[in-house]
């Protein structure tokens, strides 16, 4: 079976020669809590004391945002960061965004999503979000789909550095590790591995 990895350092492999953009692909695994921990706070607050959701329509908006995050990172996995195109910048806009990952999967630095790209598509999902939903729903719908992302970026940091013993995690960390060193082209679901088994991605038994 072909080598899914080139190399298993904790340390992290030069990408860019330039010095503004080497530091920017790299973040502490603490980074998104400092960041997204008060922005979940934030707009809880706005669904109970502004909005005055009624239980009902907060936890259904909870359920509703947690839902949509998991299919969200089954397909951005899936078809982004494994879309590998032809062409020789394609390709290495595809190492820069996800290769780099399966060749060094425990680059300590390169394990979460860094807040230059984080940022922004948090920005462009909430304006979806504002855009679709009915406003009083919002603000819970979006705590719970940030909610979702912390715990999947959190966790890939943990199942790829931390031993589990937990049953849940214990699971999710042997579904990650053979997304990683038996068949990439199965198992996409990291937080969660349940459009892997309806989308009939993973693994065989």
């Amino acid at each position: 079976m072909k080598k899914q990895y080139v190399s298993n350092s904790q340390e992290s492999t030069p990408m860019f020669k330039s010095p503004l953009l080497e530091p920017l692909s790299k973040v502490h695994f603490s980074v998104p809590l400092f960041i997204y921990i008060p922005v979940i706070g934030y707009f809880l607050y706005q669904a109970l004391a502004i909005q005055h959701n009624s239980i009902g329509v907060f936890l259904g908006s909870l359920a509703g945002g947690l839902l949509l995050w998991t299919i969200t990172e089954y397909v951005l996995h899936r078809f982004v960061f494994h879309f590998e195109p032809q062409s020789s910048w394609g390709q290495r806009l595809h190492f820069i965004f996800h290769g780099v990952h399966h060749d060094y999967p425990n680059d300590a630095l390169r394990l979460v999503m860094p807040p230059s790209v984080s940022i922004p598509l948090a920005f462009g999902f909430y304006w979806l979000f504002k855009s679709l939903l009915p406003m009083h729903m919002v603000p819970a719908f979006f705590a719970a789909f940030v909610s979702g992302y912390l715990f999947y970026d959190i966790s890939h940091y943990a199942l790829h550095h931390l031993p589990m013993k937990n049953g849940f995690m214990k699971k999710m960390k042997q579904h990650h590790m053979r997304h990683h060193y038996q068949d990439s082209t199965k198992g996409y679901g990291v937080s969660s591995s349940l459009w892997d088994v309806l989308f009939r991605s993973d693994f065989d038994k």
